[in-house]
Parts: structure tokens; sequence; C-alpha cells
């Protein structure tokens, strides 16, 4: 028999079939699977011997542990189609048992210590045929800022033990889960943003940016985002945050692709800041530092009169002086010319 359910709307909580009559059991397994899943065709055993959830906050993720007999998950493009609610991606590890799952056209044939990505937004199908116990991450889809494209290759594309990565990710990821339930909010809140970057790492790897995108590409999507930077630099709350989302790109990647510049995005942030405070202070005569300082983002006037001093030898006055001096230099020569 099937329960539509819907995955990811799991509000935490601890479910377990254990002190239940076993005529109960296969009703409140499949209740106790609706309110962690969604949107999503489960198909569970007519006879359910043994089932447990535990699902966490942990931040605006959720850490789930599923254990039982066995089930499957179908979501179709109906059910896609017809889902109101947030979109989801999880990344699970595969503690026991063998799992099967088919999306974006791959099939994955998953054995114990297996860590694995799956989309809610798309259809996919997701087989566990035998007693089983997963560890999930369950997040909001946008969270991670991977484009479509990305993301349909990340999918599906398990990272196995005996991998770098995978082999750090297993154990991770199981303690992470195991230990949701122990983190102050701060605590959390804070884990669940070092999570997301490590999952970008984990898209990377897959998706083998590194190894994949030519020199060419890294270089036109550096002087897109150089320029993105230039657009935007009077916003004092510009990022490196703030531009790999708006790129659809991972903070570790974006970082990678300024290793080319000699500068950190921060530093190359500041130094086009500079520049164009120090070309505002030579045509603006009447302006005040300060309001030429906050033109281009900096909030304060004692930090960008350090940061400008440590850049170029002198403070924004001095240079401001130096320059008109030089200017009416240039005017009496033209004069008398």
């Amino acid at each position: 028999m099937a329960s539509y359910v819907q995955e990811g709307s799991a509000p935490g909580g601890f479910h377990t079939t254990d002190a239940l009559p076993a005529q109960h059991r296969r009703a409140y397994w499949r209740e106790a699977l609706s309110r962690t899943f969604g949107a999503v065709n489960m198909t569970v055993p007519d006879e359910v011997y043994s089932g447990a959830i535990r699902a966490t906050p942990l931040g605006r993720l959720q850490a789930v542990t599923v254990e039982g007999d066995c089930l499957s998950a179908v979501r179709t493009r109906q059910l896609v189609s017809q889902d109101d609610q947030d979109e989801y991606v999880v990344v699970k590890l595969l503690e026991k048992g063998v799992a099967r799952l088919e999306q974006d056209g791959r099939e994955a044939l998953l054995g114990v210590g297996d860590v694995f990505v799956y989309d809610m937004a798309r259809p996919l199908q997701l087989h566990l045929p035998q007693p089983f116990r997963t560890k999930s991450l369950v997040l909001p889809r946008n969270v991670l800022g991977l484009k479509e494209s990305d993301m349909a290759q990340v999918t599906a594309c398990p990272l196995g033990p005996d991998t770098p990565l995978g082999g750090l990710l297993s154990p991770f990821l199981a303690g992470i889960v195991d230990g949701a339930g122990n983190y102050r909010p701060r605590t959390s809140e804070l884990m669940a943003r070092n999570i997301v970057d490590l999952l970008g790492v984990l898209a990377d790897e897959v998706i083998g940016r590194s190894g994949a995108d030519t020199p060419g590409g890294n270089r036109a999507l550096l002087l897109r985002i150089q320029a993105f930077i230039d657009r935007h630099l009077a916003d004092p709350d510009l990022t490196p945050q703030v531009i790999a989302r708006a790129h659809h790109i991972s903070l570790r990647y974006l970082h990678k692709l300024f290793e080319s510049e000699d500068a950190t995005v921060v530093r190359w942030i500041q130094r086009r800041r500079l520049e164009e405070c120090r070309r505002g202070l030579g045509l603006h005569g009447n302006a005040t530092i300060a309001a030429v300082a906050h033109r281009w983002g900096f909030t304060s006037a004692a930090h960008f009169s350090r940061v400008f001093r440590a850049t170029y030898g002198m403070t924004p006055r001095e240079w401001r002086g130096t320059r008109h001096s030089t200017q009416q230099v240039l005017s009496a020569r033209l004069t008398d010319a």
C-alpha cells in the first residue's frame, strides 16, 4: 500500500514502533513516515517489525535518522507539480543495508558508508529492499546556491568511504546527525553554515570543476564576478557569501577563482573601493572625506583612513592636497601657454 508524504517537512521529534502491538505497527509507521517525508509515494511492507525516525532541527537544516525493515519512495512528475511546499535537497549516508537510487537519468547502487544526494524538486526513486539505517541532512534547496545544471550533475553520484572526500564525509555526517539535539541554538546555526560550505565542497568534487572547467571558462566567470563587484561597491553588505550566492557557486569555488588575482575576495573588494575613493577625492573637491568613503561602501571614516594610508602611504587628506596642488600647477602651465 502507498502513502503520500513529504520529504524535508520533518518538524522534529522521535517516532518508534517498539512499544506497539504488532497489528498497529504498520499504520503507525506509515503515519510516522508521513510526518517526515512528503509528496512521495511511500510503500512499506505489509508486516512492519520495527521502525524508528528521529528528526532534529539544526539551524535551517534538519538532521534525520531513519531505521527500518525496508521501504520504497517514488516521486513522480505529477507529485512534483502538485507539491506546494518548499523544495529540499537531501544528503544521505547509508549506515546499514543496501539501496538503489534513480534520478536525472542515473541509477546508483549504494552500500554501507556511501554518501549521496537527491533533489526533491525532480522525480526520483529510492528503494531500500532490506533492513536499513540512514542518516540525512535535509536542507532548503536554495541554501547550496547551485545552478540547476550543476544540481543535476550531483544527484545519484555517490561518494564511497574509500574515496578521500567520502571517507571524510561519512563519519562527519554521522556525527553531526547523532549530536544534532545537543547543541545550543547559536552553535547549531554556526554548524549549519559550516555544513553548507562542506556540501559545496562535495558538489565541487562530484561535478569535477577543477578538471572540467577550462582556463578560459574560469577567466570569463571571474571577469563577470569582478564586474558584479564593481556594480555593488557602494553596498556595505557586499560579502563573499553574497557574491557566491548571486553566481550560484560555492564559497570555496569563489575563493579558488581569486587565487590567480593574488588577492582574497575581501581584499579585492577593498582594493576596488580604495581606487574609487582615491579617484573621487580628486574629482569632488567639495565632498567631505567621510562622504566619499561612504559613497563607496566604507561605513567608518576612521577605518577608511587607516586602510587608505596603509595602501598609498599617505592619509586621504594628504593625498587630496597633493592632487589639488598638481592640478593647480597644470592649470597654471596651460594658462601661460
